[in-house]
């Protein structure tokens, strides 16, 4: 795969920790050596379809633990942002959970740095994953050799969600494959009464702001932005911000939704047309609403990204000082198994990191990602707002500058924020 510029993004932000162990055998824990019988998994699995994906690994786990009592610790809202937020009151406060969900990349950097998670090599050594996941992957969450989390899952960002009977009954026979051409449509849909794109929350417009910034400027100027061989002050950028700020102006972001799930709502119930998500969103239109693919919705890829594949992933950690760690890794090591991650994905709408998966159990919507990830003809980059190429500082920084554009429009200030943050994180 083509992953070349977000590993050199992730270089970048993944700087150097610890000594030179290269892992090895397991490290001594903190357990007394007794079994221990409670076990806390935190996450952010709290929507129509992470809740059910998350219970079925669960369900699978409390089966080969019948005698563990579960404490399911899940904080909902804002795409993880809520749950982080408590997570880091916890692990500040030495009151770690057994395992807590991070996104691959950047973001577990101020966690591997602090030293709240422990070293994970001798667990990929010893359950073979470094010949199932691909290397790419591995390239990505390895800093100085060592690797400190296990990717349960791949979703993918870049994608447009829609009505097809709103484009129908506008007179529109396709979704745009250019945000030039989504604004043509708008003009069309907002004479027809439709609201061409619905927005939730800030992450949601962090979100398609990414992809916005991708469409526009093409998958290497676009992983340049997080190491620094693209200028966020050249014309290019500031054009490409410009069109996020129009795209914007035909969504219905003073009546913002709460969160991304509500901002589906109006494309079910025909009021609007697009809306830029994940693909977690396929649960909620499938599962969650109970709608047929490619007749009551619809997906593309985002606006001028076609041959690209916007990733992010879900993984796990060992946190050091886990109260119960003997399961923490019994957690671990199904969460990255053939068998944990084939019980998973199907039900969470994502697809398994692994390279071994059952195809047969990804059909519809998921058979689509299934065969890009796997093909390496496909661009691969990271997703910004879901950790992938930005973390910590530089990450909240883009955040506070975010909210500012949003609100005044001011392309060239934002860009100027964005650079002044990145060369203050390096």
């Amino acid at each position: 795969m083509a992953l070349a510029a977000v590993v050199a993004a992730a270089s970048l932000a993944l700087a150097s920790c610890g000594d030179d162990d290269d892992g090895g055998d397991e490290p001594a824990g903190g357990d007394t050596g007794q079994a221990s019988t409670e076990f806390e998994f935190f996450s952010w699995w709290t929507g129509a379809g992470d809740s059910e994906g998350k219970q079925a690994l669960l369900d699978l786990f409390a089966e080969q633990n019948p005698d563990v009592e579960i404490t399911d610790a899940a904080v909902a809202g804002g795409a993880g942002t809520n749950a982080q937020a408590v997570l880091t009151t916890r692990l500040q406060a030495g009151d770690p959970p057994d395992s807590y969900q991070r996104h691959v990349g950047a973001e577990l950097q101020p966690d591997i740095e602090a030293g709240l998670v422990e070293d994970l090599t001798w667990l990929y050594d010893e359950e073979g994953w470094r010949d199932v996941f691909p290397q790419d992957m591995l390239d990505l969450i390895t800093v100085d050799d060592r690797i400190y989390s296990v990717p349960v899952n791949i979703h993918r960002s870049n994608l447009l969600w829609y009505n097809p009977a709103v484009l129908a009954e506008a007179g529109i026979t396709a979704p745009p494959t250019s945000w030039d051409e989504f604004l043509q449509q708008a003009a069309t849909l907002e004479a027809a009464g439709k609201i061409p794109l619905t927005i939730g929350p800030s992450w949601t417009q962090k979100h398609l702001l990414e992809n916005v910034l991708l469409g526009e400027l093409g998958a290497e100027a676009y992983s340049g932005l997080w190491d620094g061989s693209t200028d966020w002050e050249s014309s290019e950028v500031v054009a490409a911000l410009d069109t996020f700020t129009e795209v914007l102006s035909h969504s219905n972001l003073g009546e913002a939704a709460a969160d991304w799930q509500p901002a589906i709502d109006p494309i079910i119930e025909g009021d609007a047309a697009y809306n830029v998500m994940g693909d977690w969103a396929n649960t909620y239109f499938a599962t969650a609403q109970g709608l047929a693919f490619e007749t009551e919705y619809g997906v593309t890829t985002s606006p001028g990204t076609e041959g690209i594949f916007n990733f992010l992933s879900d993984s796990f950690t060992l946190p050091e000082g886990a109260p119960h760690r003997d399961l923490a890794i019994e957690w671990l090591r199904l969460a990255g198994s053939q068998e944990g991650q084939d019980t998973f994905n199907p039900i969470k709408g994502s697809i398994p990191a692994r390279t071994d998966a059952d195809p047969a159990l990804y059909t519809d919507y998921l058979a689509m990602p299934l065969t890009d990830w796997n093909d390496p003809e496909i661009e691969l980059v990271g997703s910004l707002a879901h950790g992938v190429v930005a973390g910590g500082a530089f990450n909240t920084d883009i955040d506070s500058a975010l909210g500012e554009f949003v609100a005044s429009g001011d392309s060239a200030q934002f860009a100027s924020a964005v650079k002044e943050a990145y060369e203050a994180n390096q």
